[in-house]
């Protein structure tokens, strides 16, 4: 265990069916497995099919309470564009990292024309003005590219993983990947190691 490591808060957003529930589970697992405390506490909107979906995981040696504060978590990872712009607008630090994948899911109000979807350059913009980085990626294609397109949850515990601010191994990871995905294992292990590489690629510019 690293003797700097004290606390490390993550929101995972997205929305329902996208995965990032089991993503959170997997993050625990494994870090719990390397001798953390670990708590995940997800929040849903009103349908979980399709509506908004919020995983918070604390990550640290004294950890007790499930929930981040807000304007406290250390970094954002969002698998819809619109889902980022609210989880960093109500939980991110100041200067704090964001993950996006930029392919968005539109809503039902969107699709019928009652509410427009900002255009990504205005996401990215407004996310700029809180975050210290911010990297994206369509995380889906790359899933798609490793033979499981529903993976594009794995692929950004990939990039998270490869940036190097996690305190869990790679491998402890993909351990925690075979215990939590009953199927499709070698596809979803391929899936985050594509992103892993994005991750790594990011951290060494």
């Amino acid at each position: 265990m690293k003797a700097e490591f004290e606390e490390l808060g993550i929101i995972i957003s997205g929305v329902g069916g996208q995965g990032n529930v089991r993503s959170a589970q997997i993050l625990g697992s494994a870090a719990v497995n390397s001798g953390y405390r670990a708590r995940v506490s997800d929040v849903f909107g009103i349908a979980q099919r399709g509506g908004p979906v919020v995983s918070h995981l604390r990550i640290g040696r004294e950890i007790y309470g499930s929930m981040i504060q807000e304007h406290k978590a250390d970094v954002v990872v969002s698998l819809e564009p619109m889902e980022a712009l609210r989880a960093v607008t109500r939980f991110l630090k100041p200067n704090g990292m964001v993950i996006l994948s930029t392919r968005p899911i539109y809503p039902v109000e969107v699709n019928t024309g009652k509410m427009p979807y900002p255009t990504m350059e205005v996401i990215l913009k407004l996310i700029g003005r809180a975050a210290g980085s911010i990297i994206t990626l369509d995380a889906t294609q790359v899933a798609e590219e490793a033979g499981i397109p529903i993976a594009a949850n794995i692929v950004m515990l990939g990039v998270l993983s490869g940036i190097g601010i996690l305190p869990i191994s790679n491998s402890a990871i993909k351990d925690s990947i075979r215990e939590n995905i009953p199927r499709s294992i070698e596809q979803n292990l391929r899936a985050f190691d594509a992103g892993y590489a994005i991750g790594g690629h990011k951290r060494g510019n």
